[in-house]
């Protein structure tokens, strides 16, 4: 079988085809079949772009108007990924993974946040610095000494679903090989690596006009994907479907935050700034002291839940200015002396952090934001890697509740790892879904 993952573009197909498969990945087990992915709600969604706006008018279709939900992930496959083999887990609004240690769950959400990275137009070294360690233990090379993974994601929205997925060579060069894009039982975009001496692949769109297919080179350590808004014309039909295709995809992969906080880092009084809460959360006082100012109602929200999941009464949080120019944030006690947050416990921390994420949007998270599309139009996935970790029971359980009652509209979708203990608490709670993991 081919490394390099080729195939060929087929326009008047009807059925999805496989995705792209170098010989060095893990073949799935027999009768193996990717779970039915069932279409999100409808809400209205504008274009990624004016440019997508103006095609969705060439089309006859609504610009603006009442289409189907806003794009988001509703499926992950690991087809060939570090300890995963044949693995097509469907995400809905709350889907939390669980298992004994080995059984992936940290790797299955390092995959998502890989595509998403990959979708915002990062290049492939930074995205995988460690590329070797994703490839299956028991791939054996070819005879040229290559060596890769494979992975993917359904992107449901507007368009319907549409699939996307990637073969990855890791050694000796790190270089997508192969990417597929489908909907709607079409092949759309096809790249596959033609001459290894090159630092491009061989891509293939639909353009349905006088020419079938546009055939051009794209560059290898970039998501053809992320990449077609800029080289497709959209003038065509078929052209047209290829960038509301893309553009979806896309949006679905860029709305995602990866939230890991660190209570070690949460502690001092931080310089105020733009109020972008960081991954690690280490500028949590900067951002209440922003969401203070900007946003009263989701501040004194957040205020309610710390008096959720905080010991001892809570009446407020507070931010006060410090005379050397920082800022630092307070629970406040009511007729008691304030708590600095810095006083807190490492659970309360986290919970805080987690609490927060959960009740901002893209403007209040440093992530990348499409500011092409409103961000009341967006939805948010919060991916958090050990949700509950250092949290008791009773905060698992506020954010659990907190998290199915804001999915429940929308605008977030959580998808989280979770130990034993939480994973039980989880099952109990209307709105989550929760995965069981296997080594």
């Amino acid at each position: 079988m081919d490394l390099t993952g080729g195939f060929a573009l087929a326009p008047s197909s009807t059925a999805a085809p496989s995705p792209p498969a170098p010989s060095d990945a893990v073949p799935p087990r027999a009768g193996a079949s990717a779970p039915r992915v069932a279409s999100v709600p409808e809400a209205r969604v504008p274009s990624v772009s004016e440019g997508g706006r103006s095609q969705r008018a060439a089309r006859g279709g609504p610009v603006g108007g009442r289409l189907r939900a806003r794009p988001a992930v509703t499926e992950l496959r690991l087809s060939a990924f570090a300890g995963h083999r044949a693995g097509a887990h469907a995400l809905g609004p709350v889907t939390l993974f669980t298992g004994p240690s080995g059984s992936g769950k940290s790797t299955l959400l390092r995959a998502y946040e890989a595509l998403a990275r990959l979708g915002a137009g990062d290049p492939l070294d930074e995205v995988f610095p460690d590329a070797a360690d994703c490839v299956p233990e028991r791939a054996r090379p070819d005879a040229q000494g290559r060596r890769g993974f494979r992975i993917g994601c359904t992107v449901d929205g507007p368009e319907g679903p549409v699939h996307l997925d990637l073969a990855v060579q890791a050694e000796p060069r790190l270089r997508i090989v192969g990417e597929r894009l489908t909907g709607r039982g079409r092949t759309l975009l096809a790249t596959a690596l033609r001459d290894p001496g090159r630092t491009t692949v061989q891509a293939e769109w639909h353009t349905a006009g006088a020419t079938p297919v546009t055939r051009a080179p794209l560059p290898d350590d970039l998501l053809g994907t992320a990449l077609l808004p800029l080289r497709v014309a959209g003038k065509t039909p078929g052209q047209l479907e290829v960038l509301a295709a893309a553009e979806q995809v896309v949006v679905g992969l860029r709305s995602a935050f990866a939230c890991d906080p660190r209570p070690e880092r949460m502690r001092a009084p931080v310089p105020p700034g733009e109020g972008r809460l960081r991954r690690g959360c280490g500028n949590l006082a900067e951002v209440l002291h922003r969401t203070h100012t900007d946003c009263p109602r989701r501040h004194h929200r957040l205020a309610a839940v710390a008096g959720a999941g905080c010991a001892g009464p809570v009446t407020g949080l507070a931010v006060q200015e410090l005379p050397e120019g920082t800022v630092r944030a307070v629970l406040e006690r009511g007729g008691r002396p304030s708590t600095p947050l810095g006083r807190l416990g490492d659970g309360e921390l986290r919970y805080l952090a987690l609490a927060l994420t959960l009740l901002t949007g893209p403007g209040v998270l440093a992530m990348d934001r499409i500011a092409e599309v409103p961000e009341a139009m967006q939805s948010l996935t919060l991916l958090a890697d050990g949700l509950d970790r250092g949290l008791d029971g009773r905060q698992v359980d506020e954010l659990l509740v907190l998290a199915a009652g804001i999915a429940a509209d929308g605008h977030i979708r959580v998808a989280g790892t979770v130990g034993e203990r939480a994973a039980a608490q989880a099952r109990r709670t209307p709105g989550v879904t929760v995965v069981e993991l296997t080594p």
